[in-house]
């Protein structure tokens, strides 16, 4: 199988290809700036010990992870960001694996 049958991708929307900044590189830009910032509102809600400054961090985390997705779903739609698919074999010794270290925890997960 080769790679580019492994790639989930819609049709590519096409932009100007110009020196300037175009849509697709505001967006990837805007993109990566959020997954940035995610990062960070997680280090800051594992650190937080007031819980009043808890409960605004995971706030604002929500929203600027909802951005992200937004930003995501906008350039995958327009063909910017595609995503590999994985081999139904591995995603199945994946399963067992983690099955495996499930029937070591102490307690029981549904």
């Amino acid at each position: 199988m080769n790679q580019s049958s492994n790639k989930i991708q819609n049709p590519e929307t096409e932009i100007p290809k110009t020196p300037q900044m175009n849509e697709r590189d505001f967006l990837n830009d805007q993109l990566a700036t959020e997954k940035y910032m995610t990062a960070s509102y997680n280090i800051a809600l594992n650190e937080a010990s007031n819980q009043t400054l808890y409960q605004d961090l995971a706030t604002v985390f929500k929203e600027t992870q909802d951005c992200q997705r937004n930003l995501y779903n906008l350039m995958f739609k327009n063909g910017w960001y595609g995503v590999e698919q994985e081999q139904e074999q591995k995603v199945q010794q994946a399963y067992q694996q983690f099955t495996g270290y499930k029937s070591q925890l102490p307690y029981t997960i549904q």
